[in-house]
């Protein structure tokens, strides 16, 4: 039996471009503070990454730094191969990793979203909640991403235009749909995507672009304004399929 999401796909109404955006920065000032919270756990999760990939080459790049401007210096790159396949699988293994916890703080931001918009307040925790019994979905869901990304780089870069808006969708079906297989979550997304395919991309450039506005206010900014692009996602997934009794959101622990 196919799950009710496909029909209440295959019979939503399309989203409002104009309202979708209204309704966006009508949250932020709503949201700015969890947004900050949750840019800071993303920000912190990802410093083990950078340790793990620029730590091992610090030799390179003091030397680099040490010769600055003199071109007879050759930087030396003569690790072994073990070092360079421990280093390279290392490397994945961690970004997977800083994956499966990013993703579950963005469903959890995103389940914030539907319970502030909702007119629920809670307060701050649980950011990791949606791991629970969620590891190999949201691992797969990553690596379904990473496949999808890649294949569609390698296909001479125009096909990345088109999968951007269906792996955009992978966070908040999952959250709101957790009963659905990762399979179904990205059958799910693309159709979507798909028939929506230009109002979703044109919102999420803009809310990409208006989220590097963080830059301008020295980074700290970048904070908030990196999960910007969630917020109208989030009224994409309102607007469209909506929610109906069978939607599994979970609240944030107090």
């Amino acid at each position: 039996m196919e799950h009710p999401i496909f029909t209440r796909i295959a019979t939503a109404p399309k989203p409002d471009f104009g309202g979708i955006l209204t309704k966006t920065f009508d949250s932020v000032q709503l949201l700015w503070q969890p947004a900050l919270f949750h840019g800071l756990i993303s920000m912190l999760l990802f410093i083990p990454f950078l340790l793990v990939l620029y730590v091992p080459l610090a030799p390179v790049y003091i030397g680099l730094f040490e010769n600055f401007g003199a071109s007879s210096y050759q930087p030396d790159l003569s690790y072994s191969v073990s070092f360079w396949v421990g280093y390279m699988v290392a490397a994945f293994v961690l970004a997977l990793i800083v994956q499966l916890f990013n993703f579950a703080v963005v469903a959890h931001f995103y389940n914030l979203i539907k319970l502030t918009d909702s007119g629920i307040t809670t307060k701050a925790g649980g950011y990791f909640v949606y791991l629970k019994g969620n590891i190999g979905k949201i691992l797969l869901c990553n690596l379904a991403a990473m496949g999808i990304a890649i294949i569609a780089a390698l296909l001479c870069y125009l096909p990345v235009f088109y999968v951007m808006v269906p792996l955009q969708l992978f966070a908040v079906i999952f959250t709101f749909n957790q009963d659905l297989s990762v399979s179904g979550i990205i059958k799910a997304a693309f159709k979507l995507g798909h028939k929506f395919w230009l109002v979703i991309f044109g919102i999420v450039i803009i809310s990409s672009m208006i989220a590097q506005l963080g830059i301008i206010f020295c980074f700290v900014g970048v904070f908030v304004t990196q999960l910007f692009v969630h917020i109208p996602i989030y009224y994409v997934y309102k607007d469209t399929i909506g929610f109906a009794a069978e939607d599994t959101t979970v609240i944030p622990a107090n």
